[in-house]
């Protein structure tokens, strides 16, 4: 292994084996050069013996690297072309974005976990398949898990700490084409308080920050996602939920 060339963001550094091209937070570059001198990350993690599989399009996985706890994925299209074009992408692939927009969300103050390591393999002459590492969110459980729990004031606690992250979204001008209530993490925040975070940020884009259009589109295409798990929710949660985002944010978010 060793450092390739190019610019990386502040506190990361770029590796490069083979066809495989890398960037990672300082403080596990050394473990993740040994993983890739192995295998694929994502192999490591589905082989690791303390690995955690968490449900999502596909398989995620839960594992330590370098001392830090990391969730690790293998990027893949989704849609109605998702079978033809499976987990190769043209070059860069997302996940420099992905990286690229996780900083750019922090810095405006939008919680989601930080990308610990993006990861770009050759798959032939022109394709590429591509893994991400972000940090795990200690203790946290999606928003659909804590919409379902029966206990209707952590509920409200959740929808609250919601409304907070589609604020902030709104003010960095983000608008998220796959808000739903699986991409949404609630977890403590160590002060007695309660922080909803973002994630799977890979097709995020940006408009003007304040944007009341991206306000708009998030807060329906998360309405529309309450809907469709109405059923799988504690009994009333999801009209309480609509309510609750409708008069925090003043849009009605079923629309």
């Amino acid at each position: 292994m060793r450092a390739a060339g190019g610019d990386a963001p502040d506190g990361y550094e770029r590796l490069a084996l083979r066809d495989v091209e890398a960037v990672v937070t300082h403080d596990c570059a050394a473990a993740l050069a040994s993983v890739l001198r192995a295998g694929t990350l994502y192999a490591y993690a589905a082989a690791h013996p303390t690995r955690r599989e968490l449900a999502g399009r596909a398989a995620a996985y839960a594992v330590p690297l370098g001392g830090r706890a990391v969730v690790v994925r293998h990027s893949r299209h989704g849609g109605l072309l998702a079978p033809l074009t499976g987990d190769r992408f043209l070059p860069p692939t997302r996940a420099p974005g992905e990286l690229r927009t996780a900083l750019r969300l922090a810095r405006a103050g939008v919680p989601t976990p930080p990308v610990v390591a993006t990861v770009v393999y050759a798959a032939g002459p022109l394709l590429r398949t591509a893994d991400v590492a972000t940090g795990e969110v200690a203790g946290a459980r999606d928003l659909s898990a804590a919409l379902a729990a029966p206990d209707s004031q952590a509920r409200a606690v959740a929808l609250a700490a919601t409304a907070t992250l589609l604020r902030r979204l709104a003010d960095a001008g983000a608008r998220h084409p796959d808000l739903n209530l699986k991409n949404v993490l609630v977890a403590a925040d160590g002060d007695g308080g309660v922080v909803a975070h973002v994630i799977d940020v890979d097709r995020v884009t940006f408009e003007r920050p304040s944007s009341d259009a991206a306000r708009r589109a998030n807060v329906r295409r998360l309405g529309r996602s309450i809907e469709k798990w109405r059923d799988r929710l504690a009994p009333g949660a999801a009209d309480e939920a609509l309510t609750q985002l409708s008069a925090a944010l003043a849009v009605t978010v079923a629309a």
